[in-house]
C-alpha cells in the first residue's frame, strides 16, 4: 500500500470516531438522560492555562489524582497513559530514554539532549542522565506530541513532557502523609506540608524516601540479589503574592541515591554442548566459554561493582508580573548533579568490556516571556538562554580480551539562546489561525578523547603495545560546532460548537547536532554528527460529549524526517563500535486515538482508552555490513500500542468507598536498532497494573496495588557485540506489589 493510501486509511478510521460520538449524544439526549458532568482538564501546553480541549495539540495528560492512583514515580512512567510512546533504558535502572511517535534518540551519553524535551515546572532538563530521578508530589504530567519548538526551549522534535510540581496556595494549612510497604523487602514514605503564614506568603515542603533491600537481580558471581535501592528526595516551595499584579514562586530540591544497577541478560556468539542454534540464546557461550543456562532473564554472573550513587540539588524563580497591557514572566533554573556507577557490557563474569563511568551536570537556564490576550487575539514572546556542562568519564577494564584498560573523557559545553513568537488570532466567532516562530542558536565545545593505558601484564592487545609503554592517544576531538535553525508553526482552529475542537497544522523542529561521547578507537569515530530536523503535518478533533458521559481525541500525523539521529557501527577504527551519526531521510504516519467513558448505567465506572497507529521507514544508509537498503524500520517503533484503564467507585456507606481500578499497556514487536538487528527485537507485550483502595474522601486511604501482575518478561533494550563473543538484552521490571495507606490533614 502506498503512502497516499495509508493516509487516508488511518484518516478514515480517526474520523470514524466523530459521528458514533455524535451519535450516542444525541440518542442520550433524545431519550431524555440528564448529562453528566465530566471533569475538566486544565493544561498549560500553550504557556498558559487552557482547557485541553481548546488546545490543538495531541496531548495525553494525568492529573495530581491520578498520578496517584497509578503510583507514577518517575519520567519513563509516562508509557502508562500515552499511546505511541515508549521508554528504555541502556542499562537497568540508568538513562531512560523517550520516543514518542517513533522519534527518540538512540544514545546512551550524558553530553546529548533528549529528542523529547522534558521540562519540569518549565525548567529543560538539558543530559540525559537527568531524566533517572524519582519524581513526588506532583500536579499534572502533560505529553504534548510533535514538535513544539515555538512554545519550548531546545530539542523538540519528539515532543515534549511537562512535569508540574504542586505548588504552595492560600487555601490554609494542609497536609498528606503516605507510608508502604511491598514486595522485594521495599518500604517508601511521602509527604508534604502547606503553610499559609498570611494573604501574601505560603510555602509547601515535600519529601520522599524509598528503601527496597532486595533487588530484582541475582548476581551469582557475588552470590546475593543487586538492584537495591535508598533513595530520599525533598523539595522546598514559597509564594510570595505582594500584590494582585505580583507573583514570586521559588523552589530548592535536592536528591540522593544510594542504590545499586541492575545487569542485562547475556548472550553468546558460540555453540555449546547444550546450545547448537547460535548465536543469540544465552545458552550460546562467549569467547571463554561463559553461557548462561538458567532461564531466568534476572539471574546472571557479572563482574562490576552495582553501586551507583547519585547527588542532585535544583533551584527554580518563577516571576509572574502583571503590567496592564501585557504579562511578564521570568523562569530561572539551576541543576547541578553528580553520579557514579559501573556497567558491565559484555554482561558476564569475566571483565572483557567493562566500564567504570562518573558523569557531571551543571546547567543554568533562563527564559523571559511577554504575553497578552484581548477578544481575538493571544500572543507571546520572549528569550531563551541555557547553558550546561556535562563532564563524563568511562575507565574500561578490557583485561578479558584486551589485557589492558582504556580511559575515555568527554567535557562538553553547550550553550543554546533563542528568540521566539507564538500567536493564535480569531479570524472568525469559531476559527482561529495559530502562528508561531522561533530562531535558535546552539553551540557546543567538546574536548574528548580516548586512550589505551596499557597493562602492565604483557603490554596491550588493543594496540600491541609493549609492556611498559606509556598510555596510547586512540582517538582525540577538540572541537566546536554551531547550529542554528528556524522552527515554525502555522495552523486552523475550528469550533463548530462550543464541545468540539477541529485543527490542522504543519511544524518544523530541529535538535541540534553534537560530538559522540563514548569510547573510540579512531579520530574519525569522534567526527560531529549533523543536527536533525523534521516537518509534521497533523489534523485532529478532540471533544466531549457530556449526555453520552464520553471526552475524545483523535488526530493522524505524517512527518519529513531529515538527517536522522540514530546509532549507526562504525568499523573505521581497531575496534568496531556503535555511535551516534546521521541517516539521511525518513517517513512516519500514523494516528492517535484517546477516549474517555462514564457509562450511565453504571455510575462510577470509567473507562479509558488510548490507541497509537505507526508506519516508520528509513532511508538508506551506510554500516558495517555495507549500504542497508531504505525501508528498515525506526528504533522504538512499535505498529500498534494500546492504553487500556477501567476505574470503578462504589459508596459502602454515607463516609467510606471503595475504588477498584486496573491499566494496560499493549506494545507490538519492536526493534531497537536502526539495523533491525533480529537478535534486538522485542516481542509483542502486555502489561498490566491494579490497585484496590478503601478511603474516606479528604481524609484517608489504605490501598493494595500491584504492577506488572502477569509477570510479563519483555525487552526493552539489547546491544549485539557479537564480534566480543556475546551481547545482551536488557528486561522490564518483574512484578511488584505492596500495601500504603495515606492520610490528609
Amino acid at each position: 500500500m502506498n503512502t497516499g493510501l495509508k493516509l487516508v486509511s488511518f484518516l478514515m478510521l480517526s474520523t470514524a470516531i466523530v459521528p458514533i460520538a455524535i451519535a450516542q449524544d444525541a440518542a442520550t439526549t433524545d431519550d431524555g438522560a440528564s448529562s453528566r458532568v465530566l471533569k475538566t482538564v486544565t493544561v498549560t501546553a500553550q504557556k498558559r492555562q487552557q482547557n485541553i480541549q481548546d488546545v490543538g495539540i495531541a496531548i495525553s495528560v494525568v492529573d495530581e489524582e491520578a498520578i496517584k492512583v497509578r503510583r507514577l514515580e518517575t519520567p519513563s512512567d509516562l508509557v502508562s497513559f500515552t499511546p505511541n510512546a515508549t521508554v528504555k533504558e541502556n542499562f537497568p535502572g540508568l538513562m531512560p530514554v523517550i520516543t514518542v511517535r517513533g522519534i527518540g534518540l538512540n544514545d546512551f551519553n550524558a553530553t546529548n539532549n533528549p529528542a523529547t524535551g522534558v521540562y519540569i515546572d518549565e525548567v529543560s532538563l538539558s543530559s540525559l542522565a537527568l531524566l533517572s530521578s524519582d519524581l513526588f508530589d506532583l500536579e499534572r504530567m502533560e505529553v504534548l506530541k510533535g514538535p513544539q519548538g515555538t512554545l519550548y526551549g531546545r530539542n523538540s522534535t519528539a515532543g515534549a513532557l511537562n512535569i508540574v510540581s504542586a505548588k504552595p496556595n492560600f487555601d490554609g494549612p494542609s497536609g498528606r502523609l503516605q507510608v508502604g510497604v511491598g514486595n522485594f523487602d521495599s518500604s517508601d514514605v511521602e509527604g508534604m506540608a502547606n503553610v499559609q503564614l498570611s494573604d501574601q506568603f505560603a510555602f509547601r515542603f515535600a519529601g520522599k524516601g524509598l528503601i527496597q533491600d532486595e533487588g530484582f537481580y541475582f548476581d551469582e558471581s557475588l552470590g546475593r540479589d543487586v538492584g537495591r535501592r535508598e533513595v530520599l528526595a525533598g523539595r522546598a516551595s514559597a509564594l510570595w503574592n505582594p500584590t494582585e499584579k505580583l507573583s514570586v514562586l521559588l523552589k530548592l530540591e535536592g536528591q540522593q541515591s544510594r542504590s545499586e544497577l541492575g545487569s542485562p541478560e547475556f548472550f553468546g556468539a558460540l555453540p555449546t554442548a547444550i546450545e547448537t542454534n547460535c548465536p543469540g540464546l544465552p545458552s550460546c557461550s562467549n569467547f571463554f566459554g561463559y553461557a548462561d543456562t538458567d532461564g531466568d532473564p534476572y539471574r546472571g554472573a557479572w563482574s562490576t561493582d552495582p553501586e551507583y550513587n547519585f547527588d542532585q540539588v535544583g533551584a527554580t524563580a518563577r516571576v509572574e508580573a502583571d503590567l496592564g497591557f501585557a504579562t511578564l514572566t521570568s523562569v530561572t533554573g539551576y541543576i547541578n548533579f553528580s553520579r557514579d556507577y559501573a556497567t558491565d557490557t559484555d554482561a558476564s563474569p569475566v571483565p572483557s568490556l567493562d566500564f567504570y563511568n562518573t558523569d557531571d551536570v551543571i546547567q543554568v537556564s533562563q527564559e523571559v516571556r511577554l504575553s497578552g490576550s484581548n477578544e481575538r487575539l493571544d500572543w507571546q514572546t520572549g528569550l531563551f538562554y541555557s547553558q550546561d556542562d556535562v563532564v563524563t568519564i568511562y575507565s574500561g577494564d578490557l583485561r578479558g580480551l584486551f589485557n589492558t584498560t582504556s580511559l575515555s573523557r568527554a567535557d562538553q559545553t553547550s550553550t543554546s539562546t533563542a528568540i521566539f513568537g507564538n500567536l493564535e488570532y480569531a479570524l472568525t466567532d469559531t476559527i482561529s489561525l495559530v502562528g508561531g516562530l522561533r530562531y535558535s542558536d546552539e553551540n557546543r565545545e567538546a574536548d574528548n578523547f580516548t586512550q589505551d593505558n596499557v597493562s602492565e601484564i604483557g603490554g596491550s592487545l588493543l594496540t600491541m603495545a609493549p609492556l611498559g609503554a606509556g598510555p596510547i592517544v586512540l582517538a582525540a576531538v577538540d572541537d566546536e560546532i554551531d547550529d542554528s535553525s528556524v522552527s515554525w508553526k502555522i495552523g486552523l482552529n475550528w469550533k463548530p460548537d462550543p464541545d468540539t475542537l477541529i485543527y490542522a497544522s504543519a511544524s518544523e523542529g530541529f535538535k541540534s547536532g553534537g560530538f559522540f561521547a563514548g569510547v573510540a578507537t579512531s579520530t574519525a569515530q569522534l567526527i560531529p554528527y549533523d543536527q536533525e530536523s523534521l516537518i509534521s503535518y497533523e489534523a485532529g478533533i478532540k471533544g466531549v460529549r457530556p449526555a453520552a458521559g464520553l471526552s475524545y481525541e483523535a488526530s493522524i500525523f505524517y512527518y519529513d524526517y531529515s538527517d536522522v539521529q540514530t546509532f549507526i557501527r562504525d568499523t573505521v577504527g581497531s575496534l568496531p563500535i556503535q555511535r551516534l551519526g546521521n541517516v539521511d531521510e525518513a517517513e512516519v504516519y500514523g494516528a492517535d486515538l484517546n477516549l474517555s467513558y462514564q457509562p450511565e448505567a453504571i455510575e462510577g465506572l470509567i473507562l479509558n482508552a488510548g490507541v497509537g497507529l505507526l508506519s516508520t521507514e528509513l532511508g538508506s544508509f551506510e554500516a558495517t555490513a555495507g549500504t542497508i537498503p531504505a525501508g528498515n524500520e525506526l528504533p522504538d517503533a512499535p505498529d500498534l500500542s494500546l492504553n487500556l484503564g477501567a476505574s470503578y467507585t462504589t459508596n459502602i456507606n454515607d463516609r467510606l468507598s471503595l475504588r477498584f481500578a486496573i491499566d494496560s499497556r499493549y506494545q507490538a514487536e519492536t526493534f531497537r536498532d536502526a539495523l533491525n538487528d533480529p537478535l534486538l527485537f522485542t516481542d509483542a507485550y502486555w502489561v498490566t497494573n491494579g490497585r484496590i483502595s478503601l478511603f474516606e474522601e479528604g481524609n484517608w486511604d489504605l490501598s493494595i496495588w500491584g504492577k506488572n501482575l502477569a509477570e510479563e518478561e519483555y525487552v526493552t533494550q539489547g546491544i549485539n557485540q557479537l564480534v566480543f563473543g556475546g551481547g545482551f538484552r536488557i528486561y522490564g521490571p518483574p512484578r511488584t506489589f505492596g500495601v500504603s495507606l495515606a492520610k490528609q490533614f
